[in-house]
């Protein structure tokens, strides 16, 4: 049965969905150990949604200690089939004000330290990932910010770096020179495990700060962070309402089918334990 059909998962700034009715806790248990928070479900504009607290309540849980196979697993679970990510980033572009949103369409990959696939163990997939984001759901975010008035561009990349610590100046003038949009710690690996769940997944970035690249400023501070963090979190309950109003009620994407060819390894050889741990996932493909 399914519990939910939009998950909202919000970041920093974003910790709990205002406008939601009908609203109950719930705990997911994963093969992958445990999600960030209990999930909080309910309707939003006669929506089920399920909502998920990145970090935590209280924001607990630094970006390269989430369990982002848990989260993604538990939202497949819930039977969740497109997801609109909230995350709060650094503008590497002047044009990108603090603020401002960004839907981005691209990431380039500078972490090192996480688990970014549900395979391996005896199971061998390869998705497709040349384009990470859900057309459908970029343009339900897009017409959404216009809709509420918020300043919302979409396209762009996206650089997913390790953290906690923010960059060093050569690296922000690094990835400024590779023509990179934003800078945040979290959404690729949401990207990726979302692909292989056959879940759609946008990325709604919410502009703090101009990283440390820009002369004339200083250093971004937490500080400053924060500030802009209160500001971002009124206009993205916003946004999030109307993109979820907005939402297609059938899916007619490639998402839904993303591991109909990426599973290389002969269904015979597939461990036991493997095709326990990863049956909502390949359940109709095996």
């Amino acid at each position: 049965m399914q519990t939910a059909e939009i998950g909202i998962i919000g970041g920093s700034g974003l910790y709990s969905m205002p406008g939601l009715t009908d609203v109950r806790e719930q705990r997911v248990e994963t093969p992958f150990g445990d999600p960030s928070d209990a999930f909080i479900l309910g309707e939003l504009e006669g929506r089920r949604v399920a909502f998920l607290a990145r970090h935590g309540r209280g924001h607990r849980i630094l970006p390269s200690e989430l369990n982002f196979r848990a989260n993604i697993y538990a939202m497949k679970a819930l039977g969740v089939e497109r997801i609109l990510s909230v995350s709060a980033v650094g503008s590497l572009k002047e044009e990108h004000k603090p603020t401002d949103f960004v839907i981005p369409d691209q990431f380039i990959d500078r972490t090192f330290a996480r688990a970014g696939t549900f395979f391996g163990e005896g199971i061998v997939a390869h998705v497709g990932f040349g384009d990470p984001v859900c057309a459908t759901v970029c343009t339900a975010i897009a017409e959404a910010c216009a809709e509420v008035g918020v300043a919302g561009k979409r396209g762009g990349t996206y650089v997913c770096m390790e953290g906690p610590q923010f960059s060093t100046r050569a690296e922000s003038n690094l990835y400024r020179s590779w023509g990179a949009d934003v800078i945040g710690m979290t959404n690729l690996q949401e990207a990726k495990l979302a692909r292989e769940a056959e879940i759609c997944y946008a990325t709604m970035a919410m502009v703090t700060d101009y990283d440390c690249w820009r002369l004339g400023h200083d250093d971004v501070t937490i500080e400053q962070i924060v500030a802009v963090l209160h500001q971002n979190a009124e206009n993205a309950a916003k946004v999030v309402k109307a993109a979820v109003a907005r939402m297609p009620k059938q899916r007619g994407c490639a998402c839904a089918s993303a591991l109909q060819f990426a599973i290389l390894t002969d269904k015979k050889a597939i461990p036991q334990a493997a095709r326990e741990r990863l049956g909502l996932l390949l359940g109709k493909y095996l």
